[in-house]
C-alpha cells in the first residue's frame, strides 16, 4: 500500500530554486524569436483536496484529505550552430501520477530520450476484514480482528529510446521499458459451489515486466521496409502465497500467476508501384513459452512445469489502388496461426465417469483467416458510393473431452454499402448498411471422462450461428462559418440461431449509439464546445433449469448509457485566460427475469451509477512571462450498486463502499517562462 508523502513543502522550495535561477526575459519578444526560439517553462503551487475519497483520486493520488504539491515543468535548449535540442519535461511531480522526460536530439542525426513514470490505482472498495500479512506472502485468516483495509498498486516506468539515422535511406531505433509494479489486490479462496467456503485473501503484487525492441529501416521513394526483434519478460517475485487457516482440502501454498517469455521476428513496409497504387506487407513470428516451476512437482505426471508453448505466424497483405480518377480500390488478407504446443497431462484424477473434465490442461489453437474488398467511385451530384465484402475464418482444435458446446470452425461474411454526399460546402452526409452472417461447422456435444456423449444445448456467445444487421448515419453541417456540427446515429439487431426447441442461449441483441457533438466560435478569443451521447445495448437470453426438462426462464440485459458535455475556453482580457468543462453521465444496468415455464423469477434490481465534473481555471499574467493559474474541480460519484452490499465472505470479510462521493479539489500555482 502507498505511504509516500506529499512532499509540498519540498516541491514547492524546488520550485523556487529553480525560478530564481532562471534568466529574465526582455520585456518584448519580435515574431522571429517567438517562432524559432523554444521557451522554457516552471509552474509550481499546491493543491487542496477536501475529503478522502476511492473514485476522484484512484489514479492520480489525490485520494485523501489534504495538501498537494504542484509541479510541471518544460525546460528546452537549442544549440543553433549544431541544431540539437535538450528538453527536460515534468507533470504532476507531486503526485502519484508523475511523469518525468529528458530527451536529446540532433535534427537529422541522432537522439536518446529517457522517461519514467508512476501508475497507481487506489482500489475504490473498503476490506472490512481480519486477515493479517496483507499484501505479503504469508497471510493468516482471521489473523487480527476485523478493521477496514484500503488496497493499491503502483507501477513504476521506466523507458529509454535510442534512434540514429544511418546511410543514406537507413535508419536504427532502440526502445528498452522496464515495469515495477507492487501493491496489493483483492484475492480468495473458494470451494463446494453446493455448500460455499470462500476466504479473503489479497494477492501481493510483486511483478517485473521487461519489454526491448529493436528494428532497423530502409526508406526509398517507392519502398519502406522495416524489421526487426521485439522480445518481452514477466517475473513474479512471489510465486506463492502460504495461507494460515484456508481452506485444507486446497492446501497450501497456493501458486500464483508464474512468469513467461515471447521473443518476436518480424518485417512490415509498403511499395508504392505507382503514384496511385500503393501495396503493403507484415510477417511475424513469435514463440512464447512459459516454463517457470511449479510451487511443487505434479505427483500425478512427474512434471516440475507446465511447459507451455505457443508459436504465432502472421502473414498480411494489402493493396490499394486508384486505377482511373473516380474509382479507389482495397484489399486486404491477413492469416494468423496460433499453434499451441504445451504438452498435454493429466494433472488430477479421480474424476467420475459423468464428469466433463478429466484433470488435463486443453491447448487452445487458434487459426484465423480475414479478408477484405472494397471499392469506391464518384457518382454525378456529388454522390459516392462504397461498396464491401469482410470474411472472416477462425478454426480451433478440440479436445476429447469438454465441458461447453464446440464447433470447430466458424466462419462469417459481412456486406457494407456506403453512399455519401456533399449536399452543399456546409453539409456533408453518409448512410451505411452493414449485413453479416455467421456460422460453421456442425456443434459437437460436451464430453464426459468416460468417453460418453453429453449436452449439447446451448452455443457460447461467439460460437453460435449470427445474422446482425447494422445502420449507420452521420452527418457534418456547418451553417455558419463560426459553427459546426455532427450527427452520428448507429443501430444494430442481432438474431441467434435457435439450438434446442426451447431456444436456449442468447436469442437477440440490440445496440442504438446517437451523438451530437458542436463547436462555436463567438471571436477570436472566445470558443465553446458541447456533446452528447447516448448508448443503448440489449441482450435477450434463455436458459434452464434441470435441462433437459426442467424450468426454463429467460432475462433481458440492457447496459444503457448517457453523457453530455460543455467545454468554454476564452481569453477575457490580455492578461486572463479562463476555461470550464462540465461532464455529467449516466449509466444504467437491467436485469429483467421472467419464468417461461414453472414458478414466478425474482429479478435482480438495477444498478445505475451517475457522475458529474466540473473543472474550472483562470490564468492571470502578472507580467510577459509570469503569472498565476487558479484550478477547481468538482466531482461528484453516486451509485446503488449492490453487487458486494450482503455479500460476506466464510471467514467474516465484507467488501464496501461510500455509494455517494463529492470531492472538491483548489490548486493555486505560479508560472514563469524564458527564452
Amino acid at each position: 500500500m502507498n505511504t509516500q508523502p506529499h512532499n509540498t513543502l519540498a516541491l514547492t522550495t524546488l520550485a523556487t530554486m529553480l525560478a530564481a535561477y532562471v534568466p529574465a526575459e526582455a520585456a518584448e519578444v519580435d515574431e522571429v524569436t517567438e517562432l524559432s526560439k523554444p521557451e522554457s517553462t516552471v509552474q509550481a503551487g499546491v493543491g487542496y483536496v477536501n475529503r478522502d475519497n476511492q473514485r476522484f483520486g484512484q489514479y492520480t493520488g489525490l485520494n485523501e484529505k489534504g495538501a498537494y504539491g504542484l509541479l510541471d515543468l518544460d525546460l528546452v535548449q537549442r544549440d543553433d550552430a549544431t541544431g540539437t535540442w535538450l528538453k527536460l519535461s515534468g507533470r504532476n511531480l507531486g503526485l502519484d501520477d508523475r511523469e518525468v522526460r529528458v530527451e536529446h536530439r540532433r535534427q537529422g542525426d541522432w537522439g536518446y530520450f529517457i522517461d519514467f513514470s508512476q501508475i497507481p490505482r487506489f482500489d475504490p472498495y473498503t476490506v472490512n476484514t481480519g486477515l493479517s500479512g496483507i499484501g505479503s506472502i504469508d497471510q493468516t485468516v482471521n489473523g487480527e480482528a476485523l478493521r477496514d483495509v484500503k488496497l493499491d498498486t503502483r507501477r513504476d516506468i521506466a523507458t529509454l529510446g535510442v534512434d540514429k539515422q544511418l546511410s543514406t535511406g537507413f535508419d536504427f531505433q532502440v526502445r528498452f521499458r522496464n515495469e515495477e509494479k507492487e501493491g496489493a489486490r483483492r484475492f480468495g479462496q473458494g470451494n463446494n459451489p453446493g455448500a460455499p467456503d470462500v476466504r479473503f485473501l489479497t494477492d501481493p503484487i510483486d511483478y517485473t515486466t521487461k519489454q526491448i525492441e529493436a528494428t532497423l529501416g530502409y526508406t526509398t521513394e517507392r519502398l519502406q521496409v522495416s524489421g526487426g526483434y521485439y522480445g518481452t519478460t514477466f517475473d513474479n517475485h512471489n510465486p506463492a502465497l502460504n495461507i494460515n487457516g484456508g481452506i485444507a482440502a486446497l492446501g497450501s501454498p497456493l501458486a500464483l500467476p508464474p512468469g513467461n517469455q515471447s521473443h518476436q521476428l518480424f518485417v512490415t513496409g509498403g511499395y508504392n508501384f505507382t503514384p496511385t497504387t500503393r501495396s503493403t506487407f507484415k510477417a511475424a513470428y513469435t514463440h512464447q513459452t512459459q516454463d517457470e516451476g511449479f510451487v511443487a512437482p505434479s505427483t500425478t505426471t512427474g512434471r516440475s512445469d507446465l511447459g507451455g508453448e505457443v508459436n504465432t505466424t502472421l502473414l498480411q497483405l494489402g493493396l490499394t489502388a486508384k486505377p482511373i480518377p473516380k474509382l479507389s480500390l482495397l484489399a486486404n488478407l491477413r492469416y494468423e496461426d496460433k499453434d499451441d504446443k504445451t504438452p498435454i497431462a493429466q494433472y488430477f484424477t479421480g474424476v467420475t465417469g459423468t464428469s466433463t473434465l478429466d484433470g488435463s490442461n486443453e491447448p487452445r489453437s487458434l487459426k484465423t483467416t480475414l479478408g477484405k474488398l472494397e471499392a469506391g467511385y464518384a457518382l454525378p451530384m456529388n454522390f459516392r458510393v462504397t461498396g464491401g465484402v469482410d470474411y472472416e475464418e477462425r478454426k480451433r482444435n478440440t479436445y476429447r473431452v469438454r465441458s461447453v458446446s464446440h464447433r470447430d470452425e466458424t466462419d462469417e461474411t459481412s456486406y457494407r454499402a456506403e453512399l455519401r454526399r456533399s449536399m452543399s460546402e456546409t453539409i456533408t452526409g453518409a448512410l451505411a448498411y452493414v449485413h453479416s452472417k455467421r456460422d460453421g461447422s456442425p456443434f459437437l456435444d460436451t464430453v464426459r471422462s468416460d468417453g460418453s456423449s453429453g449436452s449439447n444445448l446451448i452455443a457460447p456467445i461467439h460460437l453460435a450461428d449470427r445474422d446482425r444487421d447494422k445502420v449507420r448515419l452521420s452527418l457534418n453541417w456547418m451553417p455558419t462559418e463560426p459553427l459546426s456540427l455532427q450527427f452520428f446515429v448507429d443501430q444494430a439487431r442481432d438474431e441467434y440461431g435457435a439450438r434446442t426447441d426451447q431456444n436456449l442461449g442468447v436469442r437477440s441483441g440490440k445496440a442504438r449509439n446517437y451523438s451530437v457533438d458542436a463547436a462555436y466560435t463567438f471571436s477570436e478569443t472566445w470558443q465553446a464546445t458541447a456533446w452528447l451521447s447516448r448508448n443503448d445495448n440489449r441482450v435477450d437470453q434463455a436458459s434452464q433449469v434441470g435441462a433437459p426438462t426442467g424450468q426454463l426462464w429467460g432475462a433481458q440485459l440492457r447496459n444503457l448509457g448517457n453523457a453530455v458535455g460543455l467545454g468554454v475556453r476564452a481569453k477575457a482580457t490580455s492578461a486572463l485566460e479562463i476555461g470550464a468543462d462540465l461532464q455529467y453521465s449516466a449509466i444504467r444496468d437491467e436485469f429483467e427475469m421472467q419464468a417461461i415455464t414453472g414458478a414466478a423469477v425474482d429479478s435482480l434490481p438495477a444498478i445505475t451509477t451517475h457522475q458529474t465534473s466540473a473543472r474550472l481555471f483562470g490564468k492571470y499574467a502578472l507580467q510577459r512571462n509570469a503569472g498565476v493559474r487558479v484550478d477547481y474541480v468538482y466531482d461528484r460519484f453516486s451509485t446503488n450498486d449492490w453487487t458486494w452490499t450482503n455479500w460476506v465472505y466464510t471467514d467474516g470479510t465484507r467488501v464496501l463502499q461510500d455509494p455517494k462521493q463529492t470531492v472538491h479539489f483548489v490548486g493555486i500555482s505560479y508560472y514563469y517562462k524564458w527564452r
